[in-house]
Order: structure tokens, then C-alpha cells, then sequence
């Protein structure tokens, strides 16, 4: 049995929400360039500048990439070997979330009830937290401030078998195309296929979070990755909406084993400030 203080812990997420706020991960900086490059249209091409040249002031500066520093939303996998000492994890997470954003300025916008009093709580929190139990006596920790823009660019569907592999590929593109630049192109769609309900949209939420140019290890979901990718490239919405050949950066499939009668179908864009960091303790 490994134990982790609840000190440890809490230093590490407050060093995982400012580097996510503050740095984009190599591989999303890399996308862009090689989407500046190739982009066909002069306006996106520019538009794309732009974009890279925030990443670069933000890190500079340690300032905000986005103003909208988003729901704090933390997948995590607890080794059950791993004995934490000193405080309840979720405990702790939250903490450290307190402690963030107070810090580093960050913008507070979370609101305590979604329906009547709507009052922001004041410190971002309560941050979502996804935990998986897993082998081993290591946690690891991925923290992405999820921006309301993209945030709000989901869907959930319950599609029948039949409508199969055509039905998938018409609700994505018909999904992106609805979103347009509402979501601040170019995006990284995720799709979670299969599971229950609930289960779907944690998958596709799973699936925009994974870095950039990582295929799905099923042959079969790699290439519908690249398929689904190239035609939603084909849409036209370009960077930021503004027309273009880059929409998107990338689409990540996640899928599970699901019931005889159902094809749960989920969406989940992320931005182009496709923004996360994760800590292995």
C-alpha cells in the first residue's frame, strides 16, 4: 500500500490548473502550426496567426489563454493501492481549485443552482470530478478548465441499431454543422459511441480530452476517425467560423460495449484552445 498526502495532492492540482490555463499542450500548438500551413483560405490562415500568437503571449505573460478559464473538470485514476493520508480526495481537489483560482486571477463561473438564484459561488467550485478506480499505487490526475462556448456545443442521442454507421456519420456532420463557430473553431470533436445513457457522455468528454493525433487503438474507430475528420474539414466553417478548410483539429472516438437495442450516441466539442494538463503521483 503506497501512500500520497493530501499535501502532495493539493500542490499538484494547483500547479495543474495553472499550467492548463496559462500553457497549450505541445501537441494542440503543433496542430495549429501545421493548420496554418495548410490552410487554403487567407483569412483563416490569418485568423490562425492570431490564435498562435495568443498561445505564445499567454505563456509569456502567465496570463489566461481564454477569459472563459470554464468549468474545472478533473478525470482521475486511483490506483487501489493507493492509500490517501491527511484529507478525502475530492476534498482536497476542490481545495485546490479554491486556492487556484484565487491566485492566479482566474475568472470565477460557476453559478451554486442552474435554475432560480443562479449566484456564483465565488471560487469556481464545485469542480466536476470523474474518478476511476484502476491497479496499481499510482493517481493520476487530468485537469482541463472546459470553456462554456464549447461546453454548450453537446448532444445526446439514443439511436436505434439500424440507423448503424451512416446514422453516426449524419448526426456528427449535421452536429457540427449546427454548432458552427459557436464553439471557436477549429475544434477537436469527441464522440463517445455505446455504453449506457450516462456512460456515452462521459466517453465523449473522455474523447475530446485525448491529445491530439492519438488514433483510437481499434482499426476499425481510426479510421473512422480520419473519415469523419476530413468531412467535417469539408464543411467550410474554417477557423472561427470566419470560412476555411480547417474546422477541425481532430476527432477522437471513444466506444463501449452497450445493449441489444440501443447505439447511445454523444458529442462533446472542444475548442481550439484545447486546454488540459495531467500529474501522475
Amino acid at each position: 500500500m503506497r501512500e500520497i498526502s493530501a499535501t502532495e495532492i493539493f500542490s499538484a492540482v494547483v500547479g495543474l490548473i495553472q499550467r492548463a490555463n496559462f500553457i497549450l499542450p505541445d501537441a494542440v500548438v503543433k496542430a495549429l502550426k501545421e493548420a496554418h500551413e495548410r490552410e487554403a483560405s487567407p483569412t483563416g490562415q490569418q485568423t490562425l496567426s492570431i490564435l498562435l500568437e495568443n498561445v505564445t503571449v499567454a505563456a509569456q505573460e502567465q496570463l489566461p489563454l481564454c477569459q472563459d478559464t470554464g468549468t474545472g473538470i478533473f478525470l482521475v485514476e486511483l490506483g487501489q493501492e493507493v492509500h490517501i493520508t491527511g484529507g478525502f480526495l475530492n476534498d482536497i481537489i476542490q481545495e485546490a481549485v479554491r486556492e487556484a483560482y484565487r491566485s492566479f486571477h482566474l475568472r470565477k463561473s460557476i453559478v451554486n443552482d442552474p435554475v432560480f438564484d443562479r449566484k456564483n459561488t465565488g471560487d469556481n467550485t464545485p469542480a466536476m470530478i470523474h474518478t476511476e478506480i484502476v491497479p496499481g499505487e499510482r493517481l493520476k490526475i487530468l485537469f482541463a478548465p472546459k470553456g462554456g462556448g464549447c461546453e454548450n456545443m453537446s448532444g445526446l442521442w439514443m439511436l436505434t441499431p439500424a440507423e448503424g454507421l451512416e446514422g453516426i456519420r449524419r448526426k456528427v456532420l449535421e452536429f457540427v454543422e449546427w454548432a458552427g463557430p459557436n464553439p471557436c473553431p477549429p475544434i477537436v470533436v469527441g464522440i463517445g459511441i455505446g455504453g449506457s445513457f450516462d456512460q456515452c457522455a462521459l466517453l465523449a468528454k473522455k474523447a475530446a480530452l485525448r491529445p491530439i493525433g492519438i488514433r483510437n487503438p481499434d482499426p476499425r474507430y481510426a479510421q473512422l476517425e480520419q473519415e469523419l475528420l476530413d468531412a467535417v474539414n469539408r464543411l467550410g466553417i474554417g477557423p472561427m467560423g470566419y470560412g476555411g478548410t480547417t474546422t477541425a483539429l481532430d476527432v477522437h472516438i471513444e466506444f463501449l460495449p452497450t445493449h441489444i437495442t440501443q447505439l447511445p450516441l454523444a458529442i462533446n466539442i472542444q475548442c481550439h484552445s484545447a486546454r488540459y494538463a495531467e500529474v501522475v503521483l
